[in-house]
């Protein structure tokens, strides 16, 4: 396998190339060759096979982070897995030379209280087993408001407080990162991203902006004694955070274009970089960051890190035909939190890209990470698994000279005219 490193530019096409390098600077480090051998990692009982990858390093947006084109997704390690396939998954990943990795406060998911921040543990007892953490960038994410979730809060001493409910206020911010680094086992967080905002937004599957939700939730913020946090408030934290030397930089994550822009504007005013990141969802089946979001990203130079690229798992291809429910499988386990990938909507797209798939002599799921990987704001795919094989065919998608024809993305715009935004509920 070969890793290298390559500047921000995209490149799929020279005009994308030559816009960012006009608006956004071409003070990029130059390209060189850094050895996947360099990785240590704890070995790998695994028997499972590496694909002959072409994995890049890419800087994260404004950031001094030098990233690898895959981020390794760590949500299910404590739920569909234990603590030995995660560090099997962690092994497997180090010796592909990945680099990355993204974990949250509340993983595993679907989360609950018996089985609270296992991730990140598990994480830290890898890299207490021989994992060196100087080769890793590692991102976490802070719980935003919710009406549930009291026992996120809570879990941020040691031994647990009592119970509350999760905002983004300026103590509740350093708290969250502070616990993260105990459970990690390390002296700073690489990426701080705030998980979802403290305001209201419509998310998971909701697109359309509610003005009397917004005031709902203001209301009920009010009456709770808890208001909502201030952009400023959320900079304070973060400002403090880099300081004391807890944080190298930080990150949105399902956020707009107001809310980047307030951000950025925060930033800015508590003399912060600004975030280098956005972590929203995008995937074949919902497309929604390519218009205003992609020209506020770009001119603030945060890359996207798309989450579910396989859309739940939906564009694996495994839940056809329409009403199909492996057992084991996300959305078997979990169909009311995922309802948004199992309607018939969806699964009449996800049948014709299975095709193209199979046209481009690609797994159904390689073709999903394979398109995100193909769009010019996307530095680096989050990317699942719940097996070491699993992973090992995923990372297939960046196969040497493995990037998408021309007319196999030409192929997958036809559909996308066809079936918009499919996993949308509006």
């Amino acid at each position: 396998m070969r890793v290298s490193e390559r500047a921000g530019t995209r490149g799929h096409t020279a005009a994308a190339a030559g816009w960012r390098a006009t608006r956004l600077g071409s003070g990029r480090r130059p390209a060189v060759v850094v050895t996947a051998a360099a990785a240590s990692s704890p070995a790998r009982a695994s028997a499972v096979k590496l694909p002959d990858i072409d994995l890049q390093r890419v800087p994260l947006g404004s950031s001094d982070l030098v990233v690898s084109e895959v981020c390794l997704g760590t949500m299910t390690w404590g739920e569909q897995n234990t603590e030995a396939e995660a560090h099997a998954q962690l092994s497997l990943a180090a010796e592909a030379g990945i680099n990355f990795m993204d974990t949250a406060e509340i993983y595993p998911v679907a989360p609950r209280p018996e089985t609270a921040n296992r991730t990140s543990a598990y994480i830290g007892s890898w890299m207490r087993r021989g994992g060196r953490r100087e080769d890793w960038v590692i991102a976490s994410k802070v719980a935003g408001r919710s009406t549930t979730l009291e026992w996120v809060p809570a879990n941020r001493s040691d031994p647990p407080g009592p119970p509350s409910l999760p905002r983004l206020d300026s103590g509740s911010i350093v708290a969250a990162c502070e616990a993260e680094l105990r459970r990690l086992g390390t002296d700073r967080l690489d990426l701080l991203q705030l998980h979802w905002p403290d305001r209201y937004v419509p998310g998971f599957g909701r697109f359309q902006f509610s003005l009397e939700a917004a005031a709902a939730h203001e209301e009920a913020a009010e009456a709770a004694g808890a208001p909502v946090a201030s952009f400023e408030e959320q900079a304070g934290a973060i400002e403090r955070l880099m300081r004391e030397g807890k944080i190298r930089a930080w990150g949105l994550s399902n956020e707009t274009s107001y809310g980047v822009m307030r951000h950025c504007a925060a930033a800015a005013a508590a003399g912060i970089p600004r975030p280098a990141s956005i972590q929203n969802s995008y995937s074949m089946l919902h497309r929604t960051f390519e218009g205003d979001l992609a020209e506020v990203c770009a001119n603030m130079d945060m890359g996207l890190l798309p989450w579910s690229p396989l859309a739940g798992g939906a564009l694996s291809g495994k839940y056809l035909p329409h009403g199909s429910r492996p057992p084991g499988c996300r959305l078997s386990l979990f169909p009311d939190r995922y309802a948004r990938f199992l309607t018939e909507r969806v699964s009449r797209a996800v049948s014709e890209y299975v095709l193209i798939a199979r046209e481009a002599g690609l797994t159904p799921s390689q073709l999903a990470y394979a398109w995100c990987r193909s769009r010019w704001f996307v530095p680096s795919v989050l990317v699942g698994a719940t097996s070491t094989a699993q992973l090992a065919e995923n990372l297939g998608a960046w196969a040497e000279g493995g990037r998408l024809a021309p007319e196999t993305v030409e192929a997958i715009e036809q559909v996308h005219a066809r079936h918009r935004n499919p996993a949308l509920y509006d």
